[in-house]
């Protein structure tokens, strides 16, 4: 592998001095990959709309075909901030109106290129913001294939269109993962449940490793249901995770909402060690894990 800085009109930037990452990665064979440090796009998604497309510039690497906005990521910056960042330098997409649903990585040994499927929270237009963009254009999933798409994301666009309308759920019976830990919960139960709603926020952000979920791609940045019940509902509740509290037995909460869920076309995954509940879960449609395993992704 070597790195060769970009040459003029391959392709010049246009906000300031060079970074480092603006450079091609040539594998030994000969292909050469745009960025230094690897690439991101993003594919932000609205139910209605569809998917936001970018129309590359000609004398752009694959001019004139349309892709997603994305380009080299900078040193030491995480694939969905480099995304965020492409996508609102190319393509006016602001960062706070979309959340990020799950990652696919191209991984190439010498070369990665992240796709981060975002949903649009908050509505906005898309803009060409800058040279590298001919257009952006709303297209709906069934047209995608339509346009002549960069080879990079038409290789990648059978996957992410059969995932782009799973939504994944995690449903966790609090009590249950609370018992299985011996940290002193018997003499504060309402404690020990607040301390894992502040662990599974801290995971939201992070993601969940796709095959944890059974999913495709490569990471996943599911909904959090968090069920409490009996001394445990007065907890407060924690950015991030959605809490339930039980107004009676919380194994016919947990039932309720996750047959609801499923109802609505939601991906869901039931977290209990509780047999009665896991068949409830499983006639509903959910997948069930016992405790360990939300637990192990806890850390």
């Amino acid at each position: 592998m070597t790195i060769e800085p970009a040459r003029p009109g391959e392709p010049p930037r246009f906000d300031g001095p060079r970074d480092p990452g603006d450079a091609w990665v040539v594998a030994d064979t000969g292909e050469r990959y745009w960025g230094r440090f690897g690439a991101a796009g993003l594919m932000a998604f609205d139910a209605e709309r569809g998917v936001l497309l970018q129309h590359r510039v000609g004398w752009s690497h694959h001019g004139g075909t349309w892709a997603l906005p994305g380009g080299a990521l900078h040193q030491g910056e995480p694939a969905i901030d480099g995304a965020l960042r492409e996508a609102s330098e190319e393509a006016g997409v602001p960062s706070a109106a979309v959340r990020p649903r799950f990652t696919h990585v191209l991984d190439l040994g010498v070369w990665s290129y992240t796709t981060v499927v975002a949903d649009v929270v908050e509505h906005f237009a898309g803009a060409v913001t800058d040279p590298e963009s001919l257009a952006v254009e709303w297209t709906s999933i069934d047209q995608v294939d339509q346009h002549p798409l960069h080879p990079g994301f038409a290789a990648a666009w059978t996957s992410l269109r059969d995932l782009v309308h799973v939504h994944p759920v995690v449903v966790v019976d609090a009590a249950n993962v609370v018992g299985s830990v011996p940290d002193g919960w018997w003499k504060d139960r309402a404690g020990a449940t607040e301390r894992l709603l502040t662990r599974v926020a801290g995971l939201a952000p992070a993601g969940v490793p796709a095959e944890a979920l059974g999913l495709g791609a490569t990471h996943w940045f599911p909904e959090f249901v968090v069920v409490v019940e009996g001394k445990a509902r007065d907890v407060m509740d924690v950015d991030g995770v959605r809490t339930v509290r039980a107004a009676g037995e919380g194994d016919d909460t947990i039932a309720t909402e996750t047959a609801a869920l499923v109802e609505d076309g939601r991906t869901v995954t039931v977290v209990t060690s509780d047999r009665g509940l896991r068949a409830r879960a499983e006639e509903a449609g959910a997948i069930v894990h016992g405790a360990r395993w939300l637990l192990e992704l806890l850390g």
